[in-house]
């Protein structure tokens, strides 16, 4: 169950990126809550510290979570594939 997020930067520009398995667990452990929940009881802090722990894996950033959110403006769902 992998899924994707747009992250648009303070500097104006954005990348989609996507959350892995790594990503899913880390979130769990980080929250104690179950990554299946989110679509219910979705939270900026929750998009945010998936789309940094993406960047933090895929060594996008070197940044820790909180100098991170200083450099982006917001976190959004990617808009699903239209058949």
């Amino acid at each position: 169950m992998n899924f994707k997020l747009v992250i648009n930067y303070s500097e104006g520009d954005s990348k989609e990126v996507t959350c892995a398995a790594a990503d899913m667990v880390a979130f769990e452990s980080h929250f104690d809550m179950s990554v299946a929940r989110l679509e219910k009881e979705v939270r900026l802090s929750h998009l945010f510290f998936l789309a940094w722990n993406v960047e933090k894996r895929t060594k996008a950033t070197e940044l820790d979570f909180e100098a991170w959110l200083n450099t982006v403006e917001s976190v959004t769902p990617a808009e699903p594939v239209k058949k």
